[in-house]
């Protein structure tokens, strides 16, 4: 089956050295969505629409993070003034840092735009479209629209946590959204939360695809 995407645009999410194999939050086999995602990019820079990168890029100290607090420990819940409930996470993507640059081995050259995201020291962010008070909008959707584009197909890191909270923002916009199999992978912590991901996606209304379809 081979398919095309005409006013499209790729979203490649958080493929940053903290989020592979190594990095503070390394999810297992990260490297793996580089391959597709570079084929993909080059493909989208020539004949279809746009290639976004997105960009964990929070500064040192951060709410998120498990450091900044007393005694708290990383996968612990917080109520922060503007967020209910975020998960505390280990020191990861601080600006600056080798952990939040772009994986030497993706290619950059075809990407028109970058949105740095979770960079206000009070407010975290998974959604490549909002932060996560649900309100701060990080720019990504009017870019799209002012282009016409209407339809995104995401990869990148990790399945279950800005790849899905992107994909449900994508389609509550009014994208028509696709999530690329081989081009993503899961941490799966807590435990199931990537099954319960891919659940929740389909249920949403995001197809599933895989590269090599994608023409």
């Amino acid at each position: 089956m081979k398919l095309y995407f005409p006013n499209s645009a790729l979203i490649m999410v958080d493929v940053q050295y903290d989020f592979c194999p190594g990095g503070a939050l390394g999810v297992e086999n990260g490297e793996s969505v580089i391959e597709p995602l570079n084929r993909l990019a080059v493909l989208f820079m020539e004949r279809y629409g746009r290639v976004v990168a997105t960009q964990d890029w929070h500064p040192a100290h951060h709410a998120s993070f498990a450091s900044s607090h007393i005694d708290k420990k990383p996968g612990e819940k917080i109520d922060l003034p503007k967020v209910k409930g975020q998960v505390l996470w280990p020191d990861h993507c601080v600006q600056g840092s080798h952990g939040a640059e772009f994986h030497k081995r993706l290619d950059q050259k075809p990407i028109s735009l970058i949105i740095r995201k979770g960079f206000r020291s009070d407010l975290d962010s998974y959604s490549s479209f909002y932060e996560n008070d649900r309100k701060t909008l990080t720019g990504l959707g009017g870019f799209l629209k002012v282009l016409s584009i209407d339809t995104v197909l995401l990869g990148g890191l990790a399945t279950d946590y800005c790849v899905f909270y992107s994909a449900m923002d994508a389609v509550a916009l009014g994208f028509k959204t696709y999530v690329i199999k081989d081009a993503v992978q899961g941490v799966n912590v807590p435990e199931g939360s990537l099954e319960r991901a891919m659940k929740f996606m389909d249920k949403a209304g995001v197809t599933f695809v895989v590269s090599e379809d994608i023409q």
